[in-house]
Formats: structure tokens, sequence, C-alpha cells
């Protein structure tokens, strides 16, 4: 059934509440009409009477305007979903996890194209939740507005998976997975959101994250003819080169790859009424130690996670954020301000220079007792791929520790898991053996309680989770260096530093402007 198009054409590019306000204007009518197309023409349902014991899900129309990364407009796209709040665990749908790439590994395989002079291509499948095939037998009612004339009594059975479906992401993770490793590819041991296919000049690295597509490698050939199998097996939209992803600006220039935020940091101003403040150099006054404990008045608590939330998201391309992030309280300002200065900031991944040896770098810190409220410490830990920084943490420990050597420690040991995982992940993905990762330290204590038994009394209390660092080196999965505070790049992670130290430190990250 398809609606007539009449009327006006969009006064607006604001986005309808519901169908009544959506069906009066010609752009939102295409776009309905567009989606019902698609469905219809993938054989996701067919008309039928609703079984004796059978529910019937409700289906709604969700409206979005689509625009790039400059906020101009490409499109209206209208959704049906349904209501999946009344279906039920074992009854309507049993598992409903599906793996995404984790921005780590992202940044990862960006920065491994960036030294490699690979570019990197966008594939993004067209309503990829409608080829999931149903495992379960479920109806959905007709949707609004397209109601059969004289089959009204009538449901929908469907044969594929709908948006809003609790088990829909799996039911396509599983096609696209079993499509891949039909095509050749082989899964990530670590990572079941990125694989591998061939060897050398053959080699080709797919990351997955629901329906888009980020494809990369040596051969330029080799990727055009995945697109071609891909295009035969799915609908898909070729967006060329990669340069807009999850809200994150990619620009591939001849010399590296640059990833930032800028229009979605604009809009956090904007959205906290900061769009005309007076730009700050650093996002936290120096040495600022902040309690729980004020006179101060009480803020929305709704409006402020609001915020950290926005904040958070920020920081997948602004190491420099993470510290003052992770601690945000009444001073949030202070951070809007900064972001004012520097909206166009980003991660800096670029080319290997010829004969150069990439390898991977790892840095750890932690500032002693610095919460003032219970006096647990922060520990902060980077990543770098030949210079570049690809993964950073800011996080508060666990546990009060009662030395310097023993927050550094557990510090580290946060460190070391993820870098056992993070190297495995590169061999993988340039199909070498992993190397050893290569650990920067700044407390010669901790790497002596690392490498001397003797000192096995002094670590006692220390939980055995921790005792992980030692096994890592004794059987040589990592090399541990010690480094001068100065060269410690992960301080900027642990505490707030005076403006020419913050500033250096965020240059020396590859936190750069764009």
């Amino acid at each position: 059934v398809k609606m007539k198009s009449k009327g006006q054409r969009c006064l607006h590019i604001g986005e309808p509440d519901n169908f009544e306000d959506a069906k009066t204007e010609e752009c939102w009518r295409r776009a309905m009409n567009e989606e019902l197309w698609s469905i219809q023409d993938n054989n996701t349902w067919e008309l039928a009477d609703l079984p004796n014991g059978q529910n019937a899900i409700e289906l709604k129309w969700v409206y979005k305007v689509k625009k790039d990364a400059e906020r101009n407009l490409m499109k209206h796209k209208a959704r049906l979903v349904a209501k999946a709040c009344v279906q039920e665990q074992d009854v309507d749908f049993e598992e409903v996890f599906a793996p995404v790439a984790r921005m780590d590994s992202v940044r990862l395989l960006i920065a491994l194209a960036a030294q490699e002079s690979w570019r990197i291509h966008h594939l993004y499948v067209n309503s990829a939740f409608l080829t999931g095939e149903l495992e379960e037998e479920l109806y959905v009612k007709q949707p609004p507005g397209y109601i059969q004339e004289g089959e009204e009594h009538k449901v929908l059975k469907l044969h594929k998976a709908l948006y809003g479906l609790r088990q829909a992401p799996r039911a396509w993770n599983v096609e696209l997975d079993r499509t891949l490793i039909s095509l050749g590819f082989e899964k990530a041991p670590l990572e079941h959101a990125m694989y591998k296919r061939g060897d050398g000049k053959d080699r080709l690295l797919v990351g997955i994250y629901v329906d888009d597509l980020l494809i990369t490698g040596a051969d330029e050939e080799v990727i055009a003819n995945f697109k071609l199998q891909m295009k035969k097996l799915f609908k898909m939209t070729d967006l060329g080169l990669l340069s807009y992803y999850l809200g994150i600006e990619v620009q591939q220039k001849p010399e590296g790859i640059i990833i930032c935020q800028e229009a979605y940091a604009k809009k956090v101003l904007e959205s906290c009424g900061m769009k005309d403040c007076n730009p700050s150099h650093v996002p936290m006054k120096p040495r600022l130690r902040l309690s729980k404990k004020s006179e101060a008045p009480a803020v929305d608590a709704t409006e402020y996670r609001s915020v950290v939330r926005k904040l958070r998201y920020l920081t997948n391309t602004r190491p420099d954020l993470a510290y003052s992030v992770g601690i945000v309280s009444r001073f949030m300002e202070n951070i809007l301000r900064y972001i004012k200065g520097t909206t166009n900031f980003g991660c800096v991944y670029l080319r290997k220079k010829k004969n150069e040896m990439v390898e991977l770098l790892g840095y750890s810190d932690s500032d002693m007792a610095g919460d003032v409220d219970d006096r647990k410490s922060t520990s902060g830990v980077e990543y770098f791929l030949g210079g570049s920084i690809v993964s950073w943490l800011s996080q508060k420990q666990k546990v009060v520790t009662l030395s310097s050597c023993e927050e550094e420690y557990i510090a580290a040991a946060t460190m070391v898991c993820q870098s056992v995982c993070l190297g495995r992940l590169l061999g993988d993905l340039t199909g070498k053996e992993p190397e050893r990762v290569v650990l920067n330290i700044d407390d010669e204590s901790t790497i002596s309680l690392w490498e001397n038994q003797m000192h096995h009394g002094r670590c006692k209390h220390i939980d055995t989770r921790y005792r992980y660092i030692r096994e890592c080196v004794e059987e040589s999965k990592i090399d541990v260096n010690y480094i001068c505070t100065d060269d410690q790049l992960a301080d900027i992670l642990t505490r707030s530093l005076g403006r020419q130290k913050f500033v250096k430190m965020r240059r020396r990250i590859s936190v750069q402007a764009v």
C-alpha cells in the first residue's frame, strides 16, 4: 500500500513525533514509502490470521533527519520499528547479544592503515536488520497509515527481523558472520567484530559496527572486488573513503589519517548553552582537588548525567579530556570552555617512514590518593602504535593503596591486561606473530617488584590478579622500561596539569588541531 504524495513539501527539517504529524509533509511520506518498499522487497512478512494464543506486536514510525559532519541535510529517514517492550525472554526471543567493534579496535585499525599507507573504505548496509532470519514465530500489527483495505483484521507474520525487536541485532550479525566466513574471512579471536582474509598484497581487513563496514588493505583492486561481492548479497551503499563514522570525522591524507569530533563538540557546547563562551587553555585548574562535600547548591541530576554522557563520548578522539571528564563535578563549565577553544582537535595517525620499525608502546601512571573523599588513586594508561595513540584509560582504582609503589603496581596491572590483548589483535590484523609490547613506567620500585622474587613479602597484601604482571614478564610477553617523569605521557590522564605542561603533553600524544 502506497501513501499518495499530496500537499506541501517539507516546510522545515524537524523530526515529527508521530505518524499524524508526518503524513502532512511530502518528504516524510516519501521516506515512509521507501521504508515499506524495502521491507516488502525483502520478503520480511506476509499477511496472516493471528493464531490462538499468539500476541501481535504493535509497530510505530520513527523519524530521523540525517546530516553530514557539517550538519548539512542528507536525507529524511523513516524507520518502522516494533514496540518490543512486550516481548518475553525464552518465549519471543532467546539470545540478543551481537558484537560490535570496540573503539580501541577501530583506532588500532585506523593507526595500522595509516602506518601502512592503506586507504579505509566505508560500506553501509541498507536496512540491515531486515535481512536477519528469525528462528521464532512472531506476528506484528499492520503499520500505521498502511493498513490494507478489506484485510484490517489480519496481522503480519514475520519471516525476517524488524528494527526494534530484541533479537534483531543478533539475527543480522549471525547472517553477516555467516556471509563473511563463506567469503573466506576469519574472525579475530580477541575481537569478534574484526575479520581478516588473505596475506601480503591480498590482505583484507574488515571492521563491523552493526550495519557499517570499515574495509582496508594493501590492494585497492582487492577491496573493489570485495565490495562487488557484498553488493551481490546485500543492498549496500558504497560511501567511498571513510570520512564520517559514528559522529567521528575522518580525514585521510597522504601523510596520515586524522580523526576528530568537531561537529559533535560544537553540538555539545550548543546544548549546554556555552556556544559563545570564552575558551580556556586547560580543562581543569592545576592541582585542583574536588570533594563530594560541598555547600554549593545541588545541580539537576538528570541534566548533569546527560552532559557527562556527551562528554564521555567526546573522549573517543580526545584523550586530553579523559582525566577531567572522569572526575567532572560542579566545575564542569571549565571543561566546556576548554572544548570551546579546541573543537577541531583530534588524534593524528601518521604513515610510517621507510624502514621504520613500528611497535606497540604502553605507558602507565597514577596519582597517590588523589581522591580527597576516599583516598583512592587514579590510574592512567595509554597505548601508542608507531607514535600515534590508539587506546587510553583514566580510571579511579577500586582499592585504597598503602604506598606509591602499590598504586603504580595496580595501574600497571591494568595496562598489562590490555597490552596483551592489543598485541594479539595487532598480530591477527597484520598476520604476524604478536610481538612483545614495550611498557614504560616512571617508578623503579614497581619494576623491581615485578622482576625480583626477593620482594615477594612486600606484595602479599595485593590482590592476586595483579600477580599476572609477573607472569607476563617471566614469559617475555612484555618488556618493561623505566622512564623519567618528564617522559611519562600518561601523566595527562592522572592529574590536572599547568597550562604549559598540559599543552606539551597534548602535543606529544598526537592530539592536534585538524
